[in-house]
């Protein structure tokens, strides 16, 4: 059976640039509960690819003459990947907080959310596990209304997405500007369930999917970048697919 336990109250304070300070302490009650356990020999071995250099043809497809990148293969399923946990994020409990180097920060409930305007999209997986599922039907509100709701000041360079269960991926906000990234709450037209990072998920496709954060709860804009949870493990701080930038070194 898996294991439930009650997480610590969300606290942060994002100000790096002394700008704009922005405190939240989460309720008790609104606290999701985590269901399962990390699974640290799981991330020990996503290192030791990294290490190994693991999935590496030296092959990079800069032109993108095939629309499968380099060292993938296609799947018709959706693999389930996480570290071990998964907030049980109810919907009417979800928010979205946008914050740091914006003029208008704004905290979303899900009817916030939905409120603004909606897009369809389709795009691509690309896994750096070596997996990809072509054609992706999402729907959900586009990084580019994000952007102009928040208005990001001139320094805000980056973007770390952060995740109800703790996770962190960080991206530049040019990348985040790109016309087919989008927060997502619907896949092939039904809810994006929980195992695949529902409510919300970000969805970055032209990168490995691991810059595509689940369970996304804040967006902050800093001056500097800040690597994620697999950046720091020894992944690539970019992550293109067909330059097979799959790990830092």
């Amino acid at each position: 059976m898996a294991r439930q336990s009650r997480g610590n109250p969300l606290k942060f304070l994002a100000a790096d640039t002394g700008a704009w300070a922005y405190k939240c302490a989460m309720a008790e009650d609104d606290t999701p509960s985590l269901i399962g356990q990390i699974k640290d020999k799981l991330i020990r071995s996503k290192e030791k690819w990294a290490e190994e250099g693991r999935l590496i043809t030296g092959r990079p497809d800069l032109g993108h003459v095939n629309r499968l990148p380099p060292g993938q293969k296609e799947v018709k399923n959706w693999p389930v990947l996480d570290l071990g946990v998964q907030p049980d994020v109810k919907p009417e409990k979800w928010r979205l907080q946008v914050l740091g180097l914006v003029e208008n920060p704004v905290a979303l409930t899900l009817p916030d959310f939905m409120a603004l305007p909606q897009q369809d999209f389709v795009s691509d997986i690309h896994c750096v596990t070596s997996w990809s599922r072509y054609d992706n039907h999402w729907q959900g509100v586009s990084s580019k209304t994000l952007l102009d709701l928040v208005r990001p000041k001139a320094e805000a360079k980056h973007i770390v997405f952060h995740s109800y269960d703790g996770y962190t991926t960080n991206v530049r906000t040019e990348m985040f500007a790109d016309d087919n990234v989008l927060l997502a709450h619907s896949w092939e037209g039904q809810p994006i369930p929980r195992d695949h990072g529902g409510p919300v998920r970000v969805i970055v496709p032209d990168w490995y999917f691991w810059k595509s954060a689940k369970w996304v709860t804040r967006l902050v804009f800093h001056e500097r970048d800040q690597p994620g949870f697999w950046e720091t493990r020894g992944y690539h701080n970019e992550g293109d697919p067909w330059k097979e930038e799959r790990y830092s070194s």
